[in-house]
């Protein structure tokens, strides 16, 4: 139904009189109702009877599960969200004149749209993928929409010298993906995971199985690189700085839900082999060749515990890596948006600790991790947004014909703006605290059962470095908060002055009245969780169930 969508809005696109017809604010509208009625479809499909075992699909290349119709629904619904919340396209100047905005979402609104839309769809897929080929073709139809996103602000060097950075990055992890891909299919010619998985539970070949996990790796190590896991995580503060904030919401949140769920499921059935032998153990009285044969699959389940065990030191070491990086150098930093990416890289730290334990309880909360990590980045950067359209310094050209936004970038541009803007600082300072791992907010339950799942695996090291981080970032969370504190007067200095062209103007720009509702929404989820976790934790526990039993 989205795809067709898509098309769709392209012919509209391409006729003309319908394309001038149609403002950017409709086609923005119609593509966020494209995308909830996409989410619709994707709940419709949970009342199939089937759903709970699978029904593959396009001869097997998807897999449309229970769980991934859940995380579609959720995919979509952010998607959607992300669309509309947008900002006014009207700016006050000095109360007597209005012009329309010229930013990225009104010159290339249509375009934004639809890349958001292909981004989303490659996402969907990846979730239900069963396959190497679509697996690799999800993976570049989302990344592909993510590299034309970071670029689409023509008028910006620093988001196209982002793109390009991403675009080449990106593309070396693709290849890693691809390589690991052909090595898997070199061993076994076989591209179906689920034949795949069975060749692993039949084989008796060590050479198949080495092939086959070293093959997996090179494709985990490509989706590390992809999610801004350390160490492979240096494009993402430049990325994340250089692009437009609207750019960097999507950049944060979409692309690492779609390969974090990949990653549990094909994790998960990997370490479902570990346990053959022990599901067997009743066996112990049959004849002597039952025997053997029991100790012959003992044997290899023994390899595929030892090469498993490559994987998921591989998570272990990265998590590590990501828990330090993340925190220690972003004590260091002074612009906003790349405190944040290190501020990710510290939370991809806590999801893959998650992942690596692969238990019933951890990959529980896995999935609550997730969950609050997007309703959190989502909620900061949406208010990071609204600062940018209030406070931002702009420039006009004296015709009034061009009109010049730029983001906040450094974190002092934020001083004293609870004086000024008291709810919305409210609102960010909840969101911090709730990042910093706070209690009751959101975030300090998805940390503590993140450390409380790996103390119960006997991950203490893990769990004690877990605790320190989340004390040690705490430190720059509340030196956004400080200075969001600190009284200011606020002045408007025109340091064009001594141009002929250009003059500084006081600006009064208002964001949307759903841009404010959903901040409110998701600030309130984030402080009141609380008092109702029930539905939120049973949600989660059934998606961990339904993937740890599948």
């Amino acid at each position: 139904m989205l795809f067709i969508s898509i098309l769709l809005l392209i012919m509209v696109m391409a006729i003309p009189s319908l394309k001038t017809q149609i403002s950017s604010i409709l086609f923005q509208r119609l593509s966020s109702i494209i995308l909830i009625y996409a989410g619709a479809l994707s709940l419709n499909a949970l009342y199939i009877q089937s759903i709970g075992s699978g029904i593959g699909i396009y001869s097997g290349l998807f897999h449309v599960t229970f769980i991934s119709q859940v995380l579609d629904i959720f995919i979509f619904i952010i998607g959607a969200l992300i669309l509309i919340a947008r900002p006014s396209p009207i700016i006050e100047i000095n109360n007597d004149k209005k012009i329309e905005t010229n930013n990225i979402l009104s010159s290339n609104a249509k375009e934004y749209c639809l890349i958001v839309m292909f981004s989303t769809l490659g996402s969907s897929l990846l979730i239900s993928s069963l396959d190497l080929i679509s697996m690799y073709l999800s993976i570049e139809l989302q990344s592909f929409g993510v590299y034309i996103l970071t670029t689409l602000y023509r008028n910006s060097e620093s988001a196209t010298n982002a793109g390009l950075k991403y675009f080449l990055l990106g593309s070396l992890s693709s290849c890693i993906i691809l390589l690991g891909s052909g090595l898997i299919y070199t061993y076994t010619g076989l591209t179906n995971f689920e034949s795949i998985y069975s060749l692993i539970s039949v084989s008796d070949n060590n050479n198949i199985i080495q092939g086959l996990i070293l093959g997996f790796i090179f494709i985990f190590i490509g989706f590390l690189f992809k999610i801004s896991a350390a160490p492979l995580h240096n494009w993402a503060p430049d990325v994340y700085d250089d692009s437009p904030s609207i750019v960097t919401i999507w950049l944060t949140i979409m692309p690492k839900i779609s390969i974090l769920i990949f990653l549990l499921e094909i994790y998960t059935h990997l370490g479902q082999f570990e346990n053959i032998y022990s599901n067997l153990e009743i066996l112990d009285s049959i004849t002597n060749i039952q025997t053997n044969i029991i100790n012959q699959i003992f044997n290899f389940t023994n390899v595929i515990g030892q090469e498993n065990q490559i994987i998921k030191n591989l998570l272990l070491i990265s998590s590590l890596l990501s828990f330090i990086i993340g925190t220690v150098v972003g004590l260091a930093q002074s612009k906003i948006k790349r405190l944040l990416a290190y501020s990710t890289i510290s939370h991809i730290g806590f999801i893959l600790l998650a992942l690596a334990i692969n238990t019933e309880q951890s990959i529980d909360s896995l999935i609550f991790y997730i969950l609050q990590y997007t309703i959190s980045n989502l909620n900061t950067f949406l208010i990071i947004l609204a600062f940018g359209y209030i406070l931002n310094n702009s420039i006009l050209d004296k015709k009034g014909s061009t009109y010049i936004e730029k983001d906040i970038k450094f974190i002092s541009e934020l001083k004293g703006q609870f004086f000024s803007n008291p709810l919305i600082t409210i609102s960010l300072t909840i969101c911090l605290l709730s990042m910093a791992g706070t209690p009751p907010l959101i975030g300090f339950f998805s940390k503590q059962f993140v450390l409380y799942s790996a103390i119960e695996s006997g991950y203490y090291f893990m769990a004690i470095i877990g605790i320190l981080v989340s004390i040690i970032s705490a430190s720059y969370y509340l030196k956004i908060i400080r200075i969001l504190h600190t009284d200011s007067e606020i002045t408007f200095i025109n340091k064009n002055s001594n141009t002929n062209n250009i003059e500084k103007l006081e600006l009064k720009s208002k964001i949307s009245n759903f841009h404010s509702f959903l901040i409110s929404m998701l600030t309130l989820l984030i402080l009141f969780f609380v008092l109702k976790p029930s539905i939120l934790l049973k949600s989660t526990q059934l998606l961990s169930l339904s993937l740890f039993y599948y």
